[in-house]
């Protein structure tokens, strides 16, 4: 029965995903192309004032470019789209598997009827609270320390899902007070912010960037919950019974 409720998961944030990384290629790819070229404008712009000021280090130059190890990224056109596309159909599974066990862990069924509720509750808790203290980034835009970043984005969903879940499924007042306390605590205490804010990519092209991410990310969290619901009717009748 775990099988098919695992089958059923796989299926559905397979295709939900799939849907997702065309939106990705129309909606964000082609800004995170124009943001790459102001990625490498700073260096350029740092190598000549060091070769113009006499009190410039001499390595100044060199370090613009020095990034450490370059990350690979594919290249541009099918290299590209067809990375996109594969990391997209990745994260719609594991979305899925994660709403499925969820189910499966609180005894709520996930069906046609109740699965966009369920694709928008997670995409509150894994989409909306993390990006209200960090939002979508584009290259070369200011970050803070990695893994302080991760830890609090991991924070900020486990305790938005479960205060989604106590608002969902309880009524008292101390329960419901406890889901709201859980849910603005990690924006009390605040994500990890960059040392500058200073970035040569455009205003604009950043927040056209964050809402396409977020405006992606819903469509990917309702298709996952509406495909994840008729795949478990199909294929998962007997794991709640069980």
């Amino acid at each position: 029965m775990i099988g098919r409720l695992v089958l059923a998961a796989l299926i559905a944030g397979m295709a939900a995903g799939l849907i997702y990384g065309g939106v990705q290629h129309v909606q964000t790819t082609p800004l995170i192309i124009a943001a790459e070229a102001y990625e490498t404008a700073p260096a350029h712009d740092h190598g000549a004032a060091a070769t113009t000021d006499p009190a410039a280090p001499a390595a100044a130059a060199p370090a613009a470019h020095d990034h450490g190890e370059e990350e690979w990224t594919p290249a541009d056109g099918w290299p590209r789209t067809l990375s996109t596309t594969l990391s997209s159909v990745i994260a719609g599974a594991g979305f899925a598997l994660l709403l499925a066990g969820l189910s499966l862990l609180t005894g709520i069924p996930i069906t046609p009827q109740n699965g966009l509720i369920w694709g928008i509750c997670g995409f509150l808790a894994v989409t909306v609270a993390p990006g209200a203290g960090l939002s979508p980034e584009l290259p070369g835009m200011p970050a803070a320390d990695l893994v302080s970043r991760q830890v609090w984005w991991l924070a900020t969903i486990i305790a938005s899902g479960i205060g989604i879940f106590l608002i969902a499924t309880r009524r008292e007042l101390v329960w419901l007070a406890a889901a709201v306390a859980l849910i603005a605590l990690p924006h009390i205490i605040g994500a990890p912010q960059p040392l500058t804010h200073d970035t040569a990519v455009p205003a604009g092209l950043a927040a056209s960037f964050a809402a396409n991410t977020i405006a992606a990310s819903a469509v990917l969290w309702c298709l996952i919950g509406l495909f994840l619901g008729l795949a478990l009717q199909k294929f998962g009748k007997d794991v709640y019974a069980s």
